[in-house]
């Protein structure tokens, strides 16, 4: 089954479009038009770069291939935590302390323009402080601590760690030792989000165009000259180019940016949400209501919603085949933590596909420059956003920010991410699968020691 016949299914029984009915579909790009900018992708990312760049003064015509937020950006777990994907001393080996330190400040300035952005487009998208980080056993908190300690004392950021004595005025389960929470990390609706960005750029004058998937890029052969994105029915031509279509770019038109797709490796991620809980029985379980994330390499992640029930997560594929009894073995999952959820009832069951880089890293920067030759020189007014690796709620809205900036002339934040180097997957298209399975299988061993 191809990653889009299985994405397709997998929209099908989501909570966030039971909870976020949308308006009418935008129409589609069905004419040629021009504009500064032209962005590829209607999720976070892109969205997010629409609205710095209209606040620029740039005119931009946004294409997204299906509807605003029907990728992750739509269906992910609703968790906004500090930090990356990957852990720092990724950040440190590749960039220095130094920079490490200004990555981890534009990921908590991430965080910050989440609220920003819902105070000023008036977003109600259920937004609630507090995460909490916990570890299941005595060695994996041995190990969060010291990353703790490490955070505040090197990065300056603090952290309230909670012991095992405490743990139970923070959450009712006894499947945790320990673990740290975090007021300014938090939770929300991502989709009730999406769709309030795409209304705010719309306001600000973007055009956006639904069901329009491009499908071919004619890059300038030279700086200054316009590139041209083609859908089925029309054409952009723009002076820059933004590519933040991630796992979905390399389904559709995989010849638009043939190098990038072999960074990336889709990887489906599953949640399910109860039926409504008692009130009560919703704040005894979580009493901060905060969103809460284990330690484990296959992590299991879950957070109370606005209408009291439980959204849980966890499970990963590495093939695009959805597990089978999706909801009863999450449901297990979920009443392994919660016993006292043994018997709720799972109303909902979804999931989808996230861009996993092969060092958790993200991965911004431009494609080369093709010359009159087709050689490649230099780079290019093409930009692209990809490899948030399931950790990108706060980080895609920086991301658009930083390549907003880069197009206006400022390009120094945007390309501290473009010099972290990333490989590409061994194996190729047909081997890298097989591999990943083998490897996960390994880190499934590691999380239950």
């Amino acid at each position: 089954m191809s990653l889009l016949r299985a994405d397709q299914d997998l929209t099908r029984d989501s909570y966030y479009v039971a909870t976020a009915p949308r308006e009418a579909d935008l129409p589609a790009l069905q004419e040629d038009i021009t504009a500064d900018v032209v962005i590829v992708g209607g999720g976070l990312a892109g969205l997010s770069a629409a609205i710095e760049l209209a606040d620029r003064g740039f005119s931009v015509a946004l294409l997204e291939a299906r509807q605003i937020g029907w990728g992750a950006s739509g269906r992910n777990g609703g968790q906004a935590i500090h930090g990356l994907a990957c852990d720092q001393s990724e950040i440190e080996s590749q960039l220095g302390l130094t920079e490490a330190r200004r990555v981890w400040a534009m990921s908590i300035e991430a965080l910050d323009l989440i609220r920003e952005r819902c105070r000023r487009f008036a977003i109600d998208c259920d937004w609630q402080d507090g995460y909490l980080g916990l570890a299941v056993n005595a060695r994996k908190a041995h190990e969060l601590r010291a990353w703790h300690e490490r955070i505040e004392n090197v990065y300056g950021y603090p952290l309230r760690w909670i012991a095992p004595d405490e743990l139970p005025q923070w959450i009712a389960s006894p499947r945790f030792h320990s673990g740290l929470h975090d007021a300014r990390s938090g939770h929300l609706h991502p989709l009730k989000y999406s769709l309030g960005l795409a209304r705010a750029a719309r306001s600000l004058g973007v055009r956006v165009y639904e069901n329009s998937a491009a499908t071919a890029l004619e890059q300038a052969a030279t700086p200054g000259m316009s590139s041209l994105v083609r859908t089925a029915r029309g054409s952009v031509r723009a002076q820059q180019v933004l590519l933040a279509g991630n796992v979905y770019l390399q389904e559709l038109a995989p010849q638009i940016a043939p190098g990038l797709s072999a960074r990336i490796m889709p990887v489906g991620t599953y949640i399910v949400c109860s039926e409504p809980l008692d009130p009560a029985l919703c704040d005894a379980l979580i009493p901060s209501r905060s969103a809460v994330c284990d330690t484990n390499f296959v992590l299991d992640y879950f957070r109370p919603t606005a209408d009291s029930r439980l959204l849980y997560g966890g499970r990963v594929s590495y093939s695009t085949v959805t597990p089978m009894h999706l909801a009863a073995g999450m449901q297990q999952r979920m009443a392994a933590t919660f016993a006292q959820l043994a018997d709720t009832r799972i109303d909902y069951a979804w999931g989808g596909f996230v861009d996993i880089s092969l060092n958790r890293a993200p991965d911004f920067g431009r494609l080369p420059a093709r010359g009159a030759s087709g050689m490649a020189a230099g780079a290019s007014n093409v930009y692209y956003l990809q490899g948030f690796s399931g950790h990108g709620l706060a980080l895609t809205g920086l991301a658009g920010k930083l390549v907003a900036e880069a197009m206006a002339g400022d390009a120094s934040r945007f390309d501290t991410f473009a010099r972290l180097k990333h490989r590409t997957f061994p194996g190729g298209r047909l081997l890298r699968t097989p591999a990943l399975v083998l490897g996960m299988a390994y880190y499934r061993l590691r999380d239950a020691l």
